[in-house]
């Protein structure tokens, strides 16, 4: 049997390819599918929003009176439960990139005409989104308890970005956990691991009320700086080099999160 072919002419016009986004608008598609992963899992955002408040209302309430008997503890704890909610919000997407890479949904995004990059740029950013809102309302809970911040606006400002900047990193080490990680589960483990490093700072108790082999890693790790810049900005604490130091693990943490991210990814690509 005799198949019948129709030559192209050669005026003919050649197939459509269809142009690579340009820009950041890869970026764009990518960030608005995280944030409708994000309300559709209206679990996991409860979640990152009701155990940093309970973990407040319970400081505040059960262990605030042996701490501080005068009832001002909220004041000195509240820097420590705004990071504590980043780690928990930025904490699913761990979750979320190692499901994205464990489904295959990467690589059928290869095949599209898009940066595949851009995916954990989407994740990073949704993420921040989630968290900004989550501390806004932490923050609303605390004043309702009667947290007191004696800042002005420049002070608000810089609190703002010192909180932004530490979600960031934070955000951009948990997607790189979760490319690393063999499976949603591993990465939520290893995510889980690293909340209780606030835990071994000055989030909740001061630095000196510590054992003495606890207290060189407290105030030499990278959370007690951007805390005591926190709590200084709103509070009127002394800072001294703490901003410096802080601004100095962001950025350190925040190379290496972006470096191991780009080597994982381009290792699984392989």
């Amino acid at each position: 049997m005799t198949t019948l072919t129709t030559p192209m002419r050669a005026d003919s016009p050649a197939p459509a390819v269809r142009p690579r986004l340009r820009g950041l608008a890869a970026e764009r598609v990518f960030v608005r599918r995280s944030l409708i992963l994000s309300l559709r899992d209206g679990e996991t955002l409860s979640m990152s929003i009701m155990l940093p408040v309970a973990l407040m209302l319970l400081f505040t309430f059960v262990f605030g009176g042996a701490i501080a008997g005068e009832g001002s503890y909220v004041d000195y704890v509240v820097p420590g439960i705004i990071l504590l909610c980043a780690g928990f919000g930025a904490a699913s997407t761990a979750t979320y990139v190692s499901r994205d890479m464990s489904t295959g949904i990467i690589d059928r995004i290869r095949t599209m005409p898009l940066r595949p990059g851009a995916v954990l740029t989407g994740h990073v950013i949704a993420s921040l989104i989630r968290n900004l809102l989550s501390t806004a309302v932490v923050f609303g809970v605390a004043l309702l308890l009667g947290f007191r911040p004696t800042a002005g606006p420049v002070q608000w400002l810089g609190a703002a970005i010192v909180i932004s900047a530490y979600i960031l990193v934070i955000t951009y080490l948990y997607a790189a956990i979760g490319l690393a990680a063999g499976s949603p589960e591993a990465a939520a483990g290893y995510g889980f691991i690293l909340m209780f490093v606030p835990y071994l700072s000055s989030a909740f108790v001061p630095v000196e009320t510590m054992p003495s082999w606890l207290q060189w890693f407290a105030e030499n790790q990278p959370i007690t700086p951007i805390i005591e810049t926190i709590r200084g900005l709103l509070m009127g604490t002394p800072l001294g080099a703490q901003p410096a130091w802080a601004l100095g693990w962001c950025v350190a943490i925040l190379i290496a999160s972006v470096l191991w991210g780009a080597w994982l990814f381009r290792r699984t690509r392989r």
